[in-house]
């Protein structure tokens, strides 16, 4: 079986490429069905993309490699091919873009495109070997086919949910044909504490700046029976390396500071943690107080009492044990070094025909639609190429 452009892993990436590369296509996939990350993405609504999406959001050894794709193929690029196939949508918090219905619109429009531009697409299938074959590829699937191509794109993304089917294979593969790879680390993922401290206030959500290596995010974060997780400690655990800590500015919005102060003043008779539950969970309250002193009454409260105490809920310095890894990780960062990629293309400067897109890629996104903007935008920066 001869193709023109081979592509291998039927995801966001891959459907996306094979839907607008020329030629004859062929769009293979160990999976059931394509785009499963897509349908169980957003809890089953797929946050698709992101209105603020650009550069400054993605993890990278070099920062500057998705500038190129990303300027080239935009959110609003994404956003009008949504709105073309009458697929309704709906903007949640910080610029993040949901379908109405359900992630299965997305799928079905990819599916459709492919269709459209007569791409084949084969399932339950493995590719077994892959080898270079004068200008173009060889490669052996598990059926036992064997199927040659001039151009090969590999869209198998990265490590992260192993039971829907995520392997190392891009990055076998790149290492094949010479490519570096850098360390891989799950991301977007929850933190874990071996003494599962907050069990007692397992549920509990607030609002929380989160920072780790000097960035933070103001978002929501939930106790868990492991350990943290909501979106803020998930965009913080992007930038988090092993052994390090995490701060926890607790009530980031408000001046807890003064009130105390004016509190102290008006209604001097109210209990300390009484007040506290008024701007922090109450059963996070009763948790702090075992390691805060949170005794007494506002009227007894010193201004050297309070700033130790609002320091202390503002700068809550902690030390995960680890993530809950890859399981439940929603990205994994690091991947295929992009020093030997080309930003426009995609092709990789050692092997002429051969193409990284998509989470394979050292080019991790933040949580809210960035890293399937990025999917999007390199696929289309690859097809592109493909249809010179």
């Amino acid at each position: 079986m001869e193709y023109d452009t081979l592509v291998i892993g039927a995801g966001a990436a891959g459907m996306m490429c094979a839907a607008h590369a020329s030629g004859r296509v062929l769009l293979i996939d160990h999976a059931k069905a394509p785009g499963e990350k897509i349908r169980i993405s957003g809890g089953g609504r797929c946050n698709f993309t992101n209105l603020h999406c650009d550069a400054h959001a993605f993890i990278s050894q070099n920062p500057h490699f998705a500038k190129s794709a990303l300027a080239r193929y935009t959110q609003w690029d994404f956003i009008e091919l949504v709105d073309r196939h009458g697929i309704a949508w709906h903007e949640k918090t910080l610029g993040q873009l949901f379908c109405d219905h359900s992630a299965k619109d997305i799928i079905a429009m990819l599916r459709g495109l492919m269709d459209q531009a007569g791409a084949d697409l084969l399932l339950q299938t493995s590719v077994t070997d892959i080898a270079r074959d004068g200008n173009g590829f060889v490669a052996l699937l598990s059926n036992s086919r064997r199927i040659t191509c001039r151009n090969l794109v590999i869209a198998t993304g990265g490590k992260s949910i192993p039971k829907m089917g995520a392997t190392g294979f891009a990055y076998d593969t790149a290492r094949q044909f010479g490519h570096r790879v850098t360390t891989t680390e799950p991301a977007l993922v929850p933190f874990t504490f071996t003494d599962r401290r907050f069990a007692d206030i397992s549920g509990v959500s607030c609002p929380a700046r989160v920072t780790a290596n000097g960035t933070s995010f103001d978002e929501a974060m939930l106790f868990t029976h492991r350990g943290l997780s909501g979106p803020a400690i998930l965009q913080a655990s992007s930038y988090w390396n092993t052994g390090q800590d995490i701060t926890v500015h607790l009530a980031p919005e408000t001046d807890l500071a003064g009130i105390l102060r004016a509190k102290r003043r008006s209604d001097g008779k109210k209990a300390l943690t009484t007040e506290l539950a008024r701007h922090l969970p109450a059963r996070l309250v009763d948790h702090l107080s075992t390691q805060l002193d949170m005794s007494g009454r506002l009227g007894d409260l010193s201004d050297a009492r309070i700033e130790a105490l609002t320091h202390d809920l503002h700068h809550w310095a902690l030390t995960p044990s680890g993530t809950e890894g890859y399981r439940t990780a929603e990205v994994t960062r690091g991947g295929i070094e992009t020093g030997q990629v080309s930003s426009k293309t995609m092709e990789s400067q050692i092997t002429p025909g051969l193409y990284f897109i998509g989470e394979a890629l050292d080019v991790t996104g933040w949580l809210g639609g960035y890293n399937f903007q990025w999917a999007w935008s390199s696929a289309m920066a690859a097809a592109r190429a493909l249809q010179s």
